[in-house]
């Protein structure tokens, strides 16, 4: 079953992002608390927005799927982004993970988003594999740019100071 994520699951949906670090490599990376996932997926004003993965059998969360909306300048029209997909090991292969895709698959279509997009690991063959399979494109010419930490802080400090526009 694919159901919207409650504040109940973060126990559950916080263990995975951690699991799901671990697979990645980079588990110190996780640094995210549940408290801050709180605030970001059920606050005021949330940043994202998960769907679970429940175990038929059992009712067990079994994996997770985070995304938030982001826009194309040239669609003029909103998309997905997909940030985390994950499906618990035991798991794999029973259709979960399809299952999740479809879902969000079905909120673009809902909400007209032209585009659903994700990034993968380049080592990740069996993730690659599975997202070939069910149409996705991988967009090889384009990469992934990420400013972190001093780099992150030595661009900010270089920043002319902001109009106020009254908004």
């Amino acid at each position: 079953m694919i159901r919207a994520a409650t504040e109940h699951d973060l126990p559950e949906i916080h263990a995975m992002i951690r699991e799901l670090a671990a697979y990645e490599k980079a588990a110190e990376q996780a640094r995210a608390t549940q408290d801050q996932l709180r605030a970001a997926l059920f606050g005021e004003h949330p940043a994202a927005s998960v769907l679970v993965a429940e175990d038929d059998a059992t009712g067990d969360l079994v994996g997770f799927a985070l995304w938030f909306p982001r826009f194309s300048t040239w669609t003029g029209t909103r998309g997905m982004h997909l940030e985390d997909l994950y499906v618990r090991p035991h798991t794999r292969g029973a259709g979960h993970g399809k299952a999740l895709l479809a879902a969000l698959a079905a909120i673009c279509r809902k909400h007209g988003f032209e585009r659903f997009e994700w990034v993968v690991l380049d080592w990740n063959q069996p993730a690659i594999a599975f997202y070939k399979s069910l149409g996705a494109e991988l967009l090889e010419e384009w990469t992934v740019c990420r400013l972190t930490g001093a780099a992150l802080e030595q661009l900010a400090a270089q920043a002319p100071p902001l109009a106020e526009t009254g908004r």
